[in-house]
């Protein structure tokens, strides 16, 4: 069966997982929504000529609730893709700004309010309507799914990050001849880890290495996860940041093949973890000697690295000493705990550094 596939943000790394999509499942109708419809309408309509399917384009503020509403009751999609923030990670991350690299020092959950409001407002609609439909997300999911699950509102499953680490494992028995197509590969890793995985830079404690089980036997080779071409950090990584999303965004499709992979925060965990997907339900698939304490324990001490101390029950966060420290002298109201209930604020104050930037 076709299905009809709603990208809610549509910048670089969502053009490019549409067309992906596009490309290898039945999709009979893709709707593209973004702020800035205008900007994309050419390659919008560039991407239906290229795969022969009806693709759609709507302007869409994700800070209105009430057409976030609109589009997806109108639109009654078999999936919802949220790529949508206020600003991208990029504009921050790796950006020759003091101010810039001063907030991307602390780690990227100092960027919660500018990530989560629009994946909130996606999710808050998504329960007010009352939809069983699949939400994948691609925004900061390792951080912001755990935030989201106090209050009922987890995407179904997240984007990138620990699918990159499968992904270059995968190409790295591919270059040692070693791998035969039907090789079980199960990881277990955090966004905090994607930048020494892309690197090719070997943790100097392997207690910190993103975890590696290959086969029915699932023997740890966590150094496959370090091997391969090094690339520097940048907009690049959204290359094969989409590519990873490809394989769980075709099993969350009506009648896709069951799917074995490694996707991040399912169910509102922390982290990414070995998966399965069946019939557009997400259930870990972890080693037998691996319990899901044990691995949300390892994804809690690694998602540190991003400026994550602790996620209350309430849905607060706190950052980090590291994390405090980094922005204090920029805006010691920067340090506070963000409560996911409570953002206004503290979106327009760091949109506020953000955009004395430029």
């Amino acid at each position: 069966m076709s299905a009809r596939v709603l990208f809610i943000g549509a910048g670089d790394v969502g053009m490019k997982m549409a067309d992906g999509l596009l490309a290898r499942a039945p999709v009979r109708e893709l709707i593209l929504s973004d702020w800035q419809a205008d900007a994309i309408a050419p390659r919008a309509a560039m991407m239906g000529n290229c795969h022969g399917v009806q693709v759609r384009l709507q302007q869409v503020d994700g800070r209105d609730k009430r057409m976030l509403e609109a589009l997806i009751r109108e639109n009654e999609p078999d999936l919802i893709v949220q790529c949508a923030s206020l600003i991208s990670p990029w504009s921050i991350i790796g950006y020759d700004h003091p101010v810039a690299q001063t907030i991307a020092k602390g780690g990227i959950a100092l960027q919660i309010p500018v990530q989560l409001p629009l994946l909130m407002n996606v999710m808050e609609v998504v329960r007010e309507l009352g939809l069983s439909t699949p939400v994948a997300n691609i925004t900061m999911p390792d951080v912001l799914h755990p935030l989201l699950a106090t209050r009922g509102l987890a995407p179904t499953v997240g984007l990138g990050n620990v699918s990159i680490h499968h992904l270059r494992v995968r190409h790295r028995l591919i270059e040692r001849d070693d791998f035969h197509g039907d090789e079980a590969i199960r990881v277990l890793g955090h966004h905090s880890q994607v930048y020494d995985v892309m690197r090719a830079h070997k943790p100097s404690d392997p207690s910190d290495s993103v975890r590696v089980y290959l086969g029915d036997d699932m023997q740890r080779h966590d150094d496959l996860a370090y091997e391969g071409r090094p690339f520097a950090a940048g907009p690049i990584y959204n290359d094969i940041t989409a590519a990873s999303a490809l394989p769980v965004l075709q099993a969350l499709l009506p009648d896709a093949e069951d799917l074995q992979f490694s996707a991040p925060a399912p169910m509102g965990l922390p982290g990414g973890y070995p998966l399965r997907i069946r019939k557009a339900r997400v259930a870990l698939d972890l080693p037998p000697d691996l319990t899901q304490k044990e691995a949300v324990s390892f994804n809690l001490r690694q998602g540190r690295r991003d400026g994550v101390d602790r996620v209350d029950a309430d849905g607060t966060l706190h950052f980090t000493e590291a994390a405090k420290r980094a922005v204090a002298a920029l805006d010691p109201g920067l340090t506070e705990a963000v409560n996911c209930k409570a953002l206004a604020g503290r979106t327009e104050r760091l949109l506020s550094h953000i955009t004395a930037m430029s």
